[in-house]
């Protein structure tokens, strides 16, 4: 069986290299994508402790990053109003693990930057050592649903339980206070 014969090209049309057709990417023709805007996000949070039989736990939540992975990690939220950083996390801390706290110490600060759909974000989280002073662990009263769950952690074993490294090194720097009276 032989091949068809190629159609004739009107004079002056030169045939594509390797006589095949030209496809053009329609992306090409799109115009080239604009920059994200910026925005800036304040959140606090952090550890809030109790001692059990002469070991110190932190109350961690679990919740769903933005593949839909559980992580465990250190309750927080944004600032509401005219709240100070402390407020936040008293507040957020409450809302998430059910737990009432009392701020003994600044932690320190995490900011890191990422992208949403539609903009770039620079977030700076404020994160406190508290006292646990009442409550009872439960996600019931998180108003956003984000925390699916709740679990008292020793400090020592933080380093195995929380997902991102900057809370990790957080957990440590809390439990290093904690041994040392501060």
């Amino acid at each position: 069986m032989s091949s068809p014969a190629p159609k004739p090209r009107p004079p002056g049309v030169p045939a594509p290299p390797g006589g095949h057709a030209l496809r053009i990417d329609p992306a090409a023709l799109r115009p080239a994508a604009l920059p994200l805007p910026v925005v800036d996000e304040t959140s606090a949070g952090g550890l809030v402790v109790s001692q059990r039989h002469g070991v110190h736990h932190a109350a961690v939540i679990a919740r769903r990053n933005r593949a839909g992975r559980l992580e465990w990690c250190l309750p927080k939220g944004h600032l509401e109003g005219a709240e100070t950083p402390e407020q936040a996390a008293v507040r957020e801390i409450a809302e998430e693990t059910g737990i009432e706290g009392r701020i003994l110490r600044r932690l320190g600060v995490i900011d890191y930057w990422f992208t949403g759909d539609d903009r770039r974000v620079h977030k700076v989280v404020h994160h406190f050592l508290l006292g646990a002073v009442g409550g009872h662990l439960t996600v019931e009263g998180d108003p956003d649903s984000e925390a699916e769950d709740a679990e008292w952690v020793a400090l020592a074993d933080l380093s195995h339980r929380l997902a991102y490294p900057n809370e990790r090194r957080l957990a440590e720097a809390a439990r290093l206070v904690l041994l040392s009276g501060a």
